[in-house]
């Protein structure tokens, strides 16, 4: 397995934000509940992001990890937006199929009175949201951790240790406390909350192997193409696909098949779980004749 430094120091700063969150929620929720009706778990939440943020940041440059490269930026700007925005395009339409499927086995229906004109603001806000969530995730996991997991412990680790952490990661911060229950002890008690999944693993097996399964995708894709573009895109669509499906649409309770879908985005489950490898052979042999392509024409331009 090799030196297990890098992946220790990533383990520890992911218990140092839940940590954060346990000892500095309740006071920073005391400084803005005055001002704003903001609710508990948010301002953990936030709480919990800056201690990743300013951890992140200490673990990246100890472990030399704050190059664009070891952060999986290492492509000039313009070819990294075009392989983006690629992964994007791939994300959107290898999650299509499988969304059709559901709907064809009745396992989600439409819900009444949707306007046909307020599903283009679905796909931006969605596409928005995707952006945003697949940047950070795919920086601190298929960037910073992928990177020196690899170093240290070789890239198969790698890949499956992002991929354990990032399903496991979606699990955590669905525990809510009502305003009128918070007290100096909530942000145990949310912690507590948050993890409370955990305690009973078979009830979020298939949601967390899917997960578990679309991290090992990625975490291919960044070994093949070496930086987090193609990542980043295909996160997205995927994400994107995902939230226009649960605005427009809504998990059929009661199907003989209805344990094929997770209840923990309706979406997700062991039917999605039975795509992925399908699409993880398509994508990985695309991405990996695109890189052989380019090595190709970069030593023929080099030898001309």
């Amino acid at each position: 397995m090799g030196d297990m430094k890098a992946l220790t120091w990533f383990l520890g700063l992911i218990v140092a934000g839940l940590v954060a969150i346990a000892l500095f929620a309740y006071p920073a929720w005391l400084l803005v509940t005055p001002a704003l009706d903001v609710p508990f778990h948010r301002v953990a939440n936030r709480i919990g992001m800056l201690a990743l943020l300013v951890g992140f940041v200490l673990v990246a440059r100890r472990l030399a990890l704050a190059d664009r490269g070891s952060l999986g930026y290492a492509l000039p700007r313009p070819a990294f937006l075009v392989e983006a925005g690629i992964g994007i395009v791939l994300g959107i339409a290898t999650m299509l199929p499988v969304i059709a499927l559901l709907f064809a086995l009745d396992l989600r229906e439409l819900k009444p009175l949707v306007p046909a004109a307020s599903i283009p603001a679905m796909v931006f806000a969605g596409l928005g949201s995707g952006l945003v969530v697949a940047l950070i995730e795919e920086t601190f996991l298929r960037g910073a951790m992928y990177t020196g997991i690899a170093r240290q412990s070789g890239t198969r680790t790698a890949i499956l240790a992002t991929a354990l952490i990032y399903s496991a990661t979606h699990f955590i911060g669905r525990y809510r406390i009502p305003a009128a229950d918070v007290d100096a002890w909530s942000g145990l008690a949310l912690l507590g909350g948050a993890l409370r999944s955990f305690a009973q693993p078979l009830g979020i097996a298939d949601a967390f192997l899917c997960l578990t399964g679309v991290g090992i995708l990625l975490g291919m894709v960044r070994r093949y193409t070496g930086n987090i573009a193609a990542c980043i895109g295909l996160h997205a669509g995927w994400v994107c696909v995902i939230a226009v499906v649960r605005e427009v649409s809504m998990r059929r309770t009661g199907h003989p098949w209805d344990g094929l879908v997770s209840g923990y985005d309706g979406v997700i489950g062991w039917l999605v779980l039975a795509w992925i490898p399908v699409i993880g052979w398509a994508l990985v042999r695309f991405y990996a004749k695109r890189e052989s392509g380019r090595s190709i024409d970069a030593v023929a331009t080099q030898r001309s």
